[in-house]
């Protein structure tokens, strides 16, 4: 099983016509499913059910929608599991069906029955910018992920749709290697990505006082005085 903060081996998945399961029929799911579609994953997903996207989905055809509870049979051939169900004991039963299977699964939100994690994704056009922070901090890999989204908004898409075309032509018209590099070298000598990080005010003194603080007040009207969330 996965320890809390693991750095993981970074790759990239082929999930291409791969038979993929996602377990769950929520707005975790929809994401994750919508991100296997784009992958070109052969989807199915398992939930009595599911959110309009995913029904719309599942009706033009993109992925087959079983309207039940998850069974052992939902993995047979499967490649890879996402469960998005917030179940202990249907996450540790998942867990150990689909390593008995030699299925990937990620569980959502609890990386001790995952063998593999779940980055934040940046993905405007053909780019995938990924984000993890080893399970340190996933609200900080959320609002990474909405910042460079900002960032990566407007023309960003029409430019690397612009160079991969590009490239496709010189690759295909141009035989000489070292002239390629140069004329797609030449198409992003110019780009920069430039920013500024800034950080919450007094951010030390809050994190102290999380790790010093008994907490006993949390989820009550009281406030300890160096509460973060303010008195």
């Amino acid at each position: 099983m996965s320890k809390l903060l693991n750095p993981y081996f970074q790759v990239g998945l082929d999930v291409m016509e791969q038979p993929c399961l996602v377990i769950g029929g929520g707005r975790e799911a929809e994401d994750k499913a919508g991100r296997l579609l784009a992958a070109g994953a052969r989807l199915t997903v398992v939930s009595p059910s599911a959110t309009p996207a995913l029904a719309g989905w599942a009706a033009a055809g993109r992925l087959t929608h079983h309207p039940r509870c998850f069974v052992e049979s939902d993995l047979d051939g499967v490649f890879l599991v996402l469960n998005t169900v917030r179940d202990s004991a249907l996450t540790a039963r998942v867990y150990e069906l689909a390593t008995a299977h030699k299925a990937l699964i990620n569980s959502y939100d609890n990386p001790a029955y995952s063998n593999f994690g779940m980055v934040a994704l940046v993905h405007p056009g053909h780019l995938r910018l990924s984000i993890s922070t080893s399970n340190a901090s996933p609200a900080l890999s959320s609002r990474l992920r909405q910042d460079l989204e900002e960032i990566f908004a407007g023309e960003f898409a029409e430019y690397l749709d612009g160079l991969a075309k590009a490239r496709q032509r010189v690759r295909a018209k141009v035989a000489d290697r070292e002239t390629r590099f140069a004329l797609l070298r030449s198409l992003v000598s110019g780009f920069r990505l430039e920013g500024t990080l800034r950080y919450p005010a007094d951010w030390k003194r809050c994190v102290d006082a999380l790790l010093t603080c008994e907490l006993e007040f949390c989820g009550t009207k009281e406030r300890c005085a160096d509460c973060p969330l303010g008195s």
